[in-house]
């Protein structure tokens, strides 16, 4: 006689299952919860971090004021192979749109865009729109007038570089920025050697940024290991040294350096009334400045993201190599150091990334030569209006970020430090 088997429910209908599902509607809830509770924050950094930077980023690429400023002019000139001068219909296109632009106001940002391609093109276009405005009546040619008007209007690359100026998206502003350029026959060529700036400012704020980071590394790396070796009272204690700077503001600080630096500052005066030197030491004005500067105001971000890792280094590896023969200085090196490279690193990152965007510090002690990237990005913006430039210059300089970024992570495996 067959007995039928008790029936089973179906897979997945257990208790157990509907106790997984349960847990994991709860994980779903809660994390619905705290992101419905971080959503302002985030809002926020979309809206006042995130936004402006991804703004300034695209104005690199972005070419509207002769396109936008003068339509039917870029319109003709995209149909010009760019050989010899354009026909009659760029010209009476020049004419109308000049006019039109002198009305309304965009003159202006039309001959600044210009001005960076090619010294006193403002003044070629608002001679040439003064004489559109002043005419009774339009002539039977624009052509032959306006060549009367101004002989550089007979100059090929006048009009080569309107045609490049009403490309939008270009990339003028990233070639710039590296002193390239586009020649006329559309190869890139490096500018003249007189007017070449940017390449040298990213190599020497690269060098800056760099010596900073030793500096702070070699200072650094001994009071660390005080504080993480000495009592707890007493580490506690002595780290608010460390912590008390970040209380103070950046310009105050480095306007402090400022007075101690110079030739009748506390430091000079002080060398001098000892007999250590005859003369005053030039200590601002130059990379010495910039160095003493920076590295005072960056040392404690090494000091404590290399003290956060030695705090986790169990004491018992260093007495186990003591025990087995080693010596005191070949156990630190051996067994101690490696055990603090992921501190190191994330310390020199964050002493390296942060000094590569440095700014008053370098403008209020350096000399000329010592300008750095920054306060080329604040001079394009502030002084010459020319955001595209800038935007370039921030483009390479977040692109060297991510480089030195995927570097130390590389060396040392920053990405798995824990802070704490």
């Amino acid at each position: 006689m067959n007995t039928p088997l008790p029936s089973t429910a179906p897979f997945g209908r257990g208790p157990q299952a509907t106790n997984r599902e349960s847990f994991r509607a709860a994980r779903r809830k809660a994390a619905m919860r705290a992101l419905l509770l971080a959503l302002p924050l985030l809002i926020f950094l979309l809206v006042t971090f995130v936004a402006p930077i991804a703004s300034l980023l695209a104005r690199s690429v972005r070419n509207p004021e002769v396109r936008t400023g003068m339509p039917q002019l870029s319109a003709t000139l995209a149909a010009w192979d760019g050989a010899g001068l354009p026909g009659e219909p760029a010209f009476a296109a020049l004419a109308h749109d000049l006019k039109d632009a002198s009305e309304s106001g965009q003159l202006g940002n039309i001959a600044r865009r210009m001005n960076f391609y090619q010294p006193e093109f403002r003044s070629l276009l608002f001679k040439t729109a003064r004489a559109t405005r002043s005419e009774s009546g339009a002539p039977a040619q624009w052509k032959p007038a306006l060549i009367d008007l101004d002989e550089r209007w007979n100059a090929p690359e006048t009009w080569r570089l309107l045609k490049r100026a009403s490309i939008s998206p270009t990339p003028d502003y990233l070639l710039n920025a590296v002193d390239a350029q586009v020649a006329p026959d559309g190869s890139v060529t490096s500018v003249a050697a007189d007017s070449a700036i940017f390449r040298a400012a990213f190599g020497r704020t690269v060098t800056i940024s760099a010596t900073v980071t030793l500096l702070c590394l070699v200072l650094g790396y001994p009071v660390a290991y005080l504080l993480a070796t000495l009592p707890e009272n007493q580490s506690n204690r002595l780290i608010l040294f460390v912590i008390v700077p970040f209380w103070t503001s950046l310009l105050v600080r480095t306007t402090a350096w400022y007075v101690l630096l110079q030739p009748g500052g506390v430091i000079n005066s002080a060398l001098l009334r000892f007999g250590i030197i005859n003369h005053p030491l030039p200590l601002i004005f130059n990379r010495t400045g910039v160095l003493i500067g920076m590295t005072h105001i960056l040392l404690p971000y090494m000091i404590l993201a290399i003290f956060s890792v030695m705090k986790g280094v169990p004491p018992v590896y260093m007495r186990a190599a003591k025990s087995l023969g080693a010596h005191p200085a070949v156990a630190f090196v051996r067994v101690y150091i490696p055990q603090t490279l992921p501190g190191v690193g994330a310390g020199c990152f964050l002493v390296f990334v942060l000094a590569l965007g440095y700014y008053i510090t370098p403008a209020l002690l350096g000399g000329a030569g010592d300008e750095m990237i920054s306060q080329l990005i604040a001079s394009q913006t502030n002084d010459q209006l020319n955001w595209g430039l800038a935007g370039a210059l921030s483009c390479y300089l977040i692109a060297f970020t991510a480089v030195f970024y995927f570097i130390f992570n590389r060396l040392v495996g920053i990405d798995r430090l824990r802070f704490g």
